[in-house]
């Protein structure tokens, strides 16, 4: 799908990114919307976007593709609105990288068959435009979750993807994006903050922690308030990861407890196998 009019709804950097991209490849009119003044200067200024709409119904009802790209409480309040003015044989889309909850919503507010959801699995530096990068997504993994019966809508849009953005799509259930994601993206985090909380709460006090506490706890940096949002959209998919986590660490646990050599030697080397085929 290429549309003749990209309407996008955000414009930190994943939206931003997507609006700029589209830009360069030609797409006819980028409609951006923003509640941030100075980010809508800062992607007009960058020729990120054709327009500044000044509303959201107007850029909904101008749009042929309608693109999300707001965190996920305000993703939830605008699958209403875009319902009630997305003109006939128009799509919408969003970014948040949880699916099953965000589909089901989207479906309830009559979106159905208009809507399919995306997940760009890209990091940016930043969250606001200043970190919008027009080749973000080029050779860039980006699932697309059917909503509704008909999976035409999720083939236009990882088209768009593809062809617009240069993204490599593949579409997928929400269900089984979410069971993926809880264990490529939301577990290392629940992980690295744990263990930032126990060297907090329990570890010893004017002591220099070393590259290994400061590199796997990396990841408890990010903002507070997303994880918090992503973790309790995926909670069932977690929480399932989180069970699988207990069973392992129980095990670590008897093997120490019983100064089981041969166990530990076991289940150190199969962490460390499964780590040395990530490796280049």
């Amino acid at each position: 799908m290429r549309p003749d009019t990209l309407g996008v709804i955000g414009l930190g950097a994943v939206g931003g990114s997507v609006a700029w991209q589209a830009s360069l490849a030609g797409v006819p009119r980028v409609l951006g919307f923003t509640p941030r003044p100075a980010e809508g200067v800062a992607a007009v200024r960058a020729g990120a976007i054709s327009d500044l709409a000044p509303s959201v119904r107007f850029l909904v009802e101008r749009s042929d593709l309608v693109v999300l790209a707001v965190p996920p409480a305000a993703t939830f309040e605008l699958f209403a609105p875009v319902a009630r003015h997305l003109r006939p044989g128009a799509l919408c889309t969003d970014v948040v990288p949880a699916k099953e909850r965000i589909v089901q919503a989207a479906r309830q507010a009559g979106l159905g068959e208009r809507f399919a959801g995306s997940h760009p699995a890209v990091a940016l530096a930043r969250a606001t435009f200043d970190g919008a990068e027009p080749a973000a997504f080029r050779r860039a993994l980006v699932y697309v979750t059917p909503a509704g019966d008909d999976d035409a809508p999720a083939r236009e849009v990882a088209d768009f993807w593809a062809t617009v953005c240069d993204a490599e799509p593949v579409i997928l259930d929400a269900a089984d994006h979410d069971a993926i994601v809880a264990w490529t993206r939301h577990l290392p985090r629940v992980v690295a903050a744990l263990l930032a909380r126990s060297c907090s709460a329990d570890g010893p006090r004017g002591v220099t922690y070393g590259p290994e506490a400061r590199e796997v706890s990396r990841p408890a940096l990010g903002p507070v308030e997303v994880a918090r949002d992503l973790l309790l959209l995926n909670r069932d998919a977690v929480v399932a990861a989180l069970d699988d986590v207990e069973t392992s660490l129980g095990g670590l646990q008897r093997a120490l407890r019983d100064a089981d050599a041969a166990a530990l030697e076991d289940w150190l080397e199969e962490a460390a196998s499964w780590r040395r085929r990530l490796e280049p």
